[in-house]
């Protein structure tokens, strides 16, 4: 692997990446018995597909305790429907999403439809909704006609227990189509999550260690499942959408094996211009990408390359933030004999065309400009009394405050581009998520990208920072932005923007 610079890698992709290996192995590794369903050596299965018909989709979720098939075997763990994932909902742009939420779990939960550009009021994505042990809530978003197609996911966001119920199971992936889109032999949603379950199938709670740097499971998942297998054919093209549905974990995707290549050809929102090589982009937790791979007969593995996001208070909480080992097989490629020759000149221009691509903010005028500055600072571990972290230890804040749910920290005018520049005074990356509006990358440390670049979820490296550009439009109201390391958002690194 090229040695690069990592923090801009982690923002905009093109540029390489760098890794920390640390060493070690999964909880279940040894426990479990290939070839057994939803064990390592059986076939992947996908969560069951919902899609919307006549421009309607309606759909009725349940949060629930129970036991669920996690890495092939029982577990007790939190999921919607019975399956971890919970289903995937299929739209089109201009479509009507209306979802019962039924929460048999007993405590309050919640819904966030994370990078979805619908409204955050009322019944829509609106995080500050509190639905009790069960109680029921009927939400209801309406995509706007040209809502940038891509793959997006839903998940709770009740203040304080969001990294719980997500790292127990609570998450889900979101296709909107293109009207037009690329040929391909097959699709697939890959969501890829962690968790670390004891023997007898628990989710284990994290240290405050764990909680301060942001948890990372024993397990990593991929549609729930441990080192599944995808079998294909030789001469396909498959079309796959990654979710990253981690609770703080950051990783790149690799390709290994003879002839199968792959190129992203989008991120978080829409379509990029110009496709890049698999190896450069870096998934923040919160993330997603889509890919376009093209496979040759043999076998191989889709692996999840670990990278470092930095350290603990200056490594007195131990070393760099990571995986415990240096690559992880997320699954086993089987390709059969196949059609080799003529599948992939027909498909070449797959990628092209202008469906999908947002408008480009470089040249905008700017209504706005402001300065965030996301930071961990000692607070009560240094004699202080205002740790809100475990403890008491930590404060985890932007602009110097925690999150206080009445409070309002931005107003923005709703039809203005503002430009948002967020610095990262801390020693640990945060990566930072918008709800409504997508954000156009500017520079990253100074840094610009070739081309314009989406995200809903921007990585503010440590010591370093971005500015983005963001077009408040169609939708006025009051929602968040926060750390997407969720053990940081639910120690208070978030914020609240009002548009109106």
């Amino acid at each position: 692997m090229r040695p690069v610079t990592r923090r801009t890698a982690l923002t905009m992709g093109g540029l390489g990446l760098a890794t920390t290996v640390i060493g070690g192995t999964g909880l279940w590794r040894d426990l479990t018995t290939p070839g057994a369903p939803g064990r390592p050596g059986s076939e992947l299965v996908e969560p069951e597909v919902m899609t919307s018909s006549g421009g309607r989709l309606e759909v009725s979720l349940q949060a629930r305790l129970d036991t669920h098939e996690v890495a092939g075997r029982p577990a007790r763990t939190m999921g919607y429907n019975g399956g971890v994932p919970g289903p995937t909902l299929r739209l089109r742009p201009g479509d009507l999403l209306r979802i019962d939420l039924d929460n048999q779990l007993d405590h309050v939960t919640n819904l966030h439809v994370h990078g979805l550009h619908v409204s955050p009021e009322g019944n829509g994505d609106n995080v500050f909704v509190e639905i009790g042990p069960g109680e029921s809530q009927q939400y209801e978003y309406q995509l706007p006609k040209d809502h940038p197609p891509g793959v997006y996911w839903y998940h709770p966001h009740h203040h304080g227990s969001v990294a719980d119920q997500l790292f127990a199971g609570l998450y889900g992936a979101i296709v909107v189509q293109e009207h037009d889109p690329p040929s391909v032999d097959r699709e697939r949603v890959l969501v890829v999550s962690d968790i670390t379950l004891s023997q007898d199938g628990a989710v284990l709670s994290p240290s405050m260690p764990e909680r301060m740097m942001g948890r990372e499971g024993e397990l990593l998942l991929l549609d729930g499942q441990l080192e599944p297998v995808l079998k294909a054919r030789g001469g396909d093209r498959e079309r796959w959408r990654v979710v990253n549905a981690c609770s703080s974990r950051f990783f790149s995707l690799r390709l290994s094996g003879e002839g199968s290549s792959a190129r992203v050809v989008g991120r978080d929102v829409g379509r990029l211009p110009t496709p890049v090589a698999l190896e450069e982009v870096v998934l923040a937790p919160g993330n997603r990408m889509d890919l376009l791979v093209d496979l040759s007969e043999g076998t191989g593995e889709l692996l999840a390359v670990p990278v470092d996001r930095g350290q603990m208070m200056g490594g007195m909480m131990g070393g760099a933030v990571g995986p415990e080992d240096s690559e992880r097989a997320l699954a086993r490629l089987e390709v059969a004999q196949g059609a080799q020759s003529g599948t992939a000149v027909a498909k070449d221009d797959a990628t092209r065309g202008p469906e999908g691509l947002l408008p480009d903010l470089r040249d905008t005028q700017v209504d706005r400009r402001r300065e965030l500055t996301m930071e961990m600072s000692m607070g009560g571990m240094m004699g202080g009394n205002r740790g809100r972290g475990p403890g008491g230890m930590m404060d985890l804040t932007i602009d110097g405050r925690t999150f206080d749910h009445d409070r309002t920290d931005q107003q923005v005018r709703l039809g203005t581009v503002e430009e948002w520049s967020i610095g990262n005074v801390g020693p640990m990356d945060h990566p930072f998520h918008l709800h409504v509006w997508p954000m156009q990358v500017i520079d990253v440390d100074g840094q610009r990208p070739a081309d314009p670049l989406w995200l809903d979820v921007v990585n503010i490296p440590a010591g370093g920072s971005v500015t983005v550009r963001i077009r408040f439009a169609d939708f006025g109201g009051r929602t968040v932005y926060h750390c997407h390391i969720l053990d940081h958002e639910d120690l208070g690194m978030m914020g609240t923007v009002l548009a109106e």
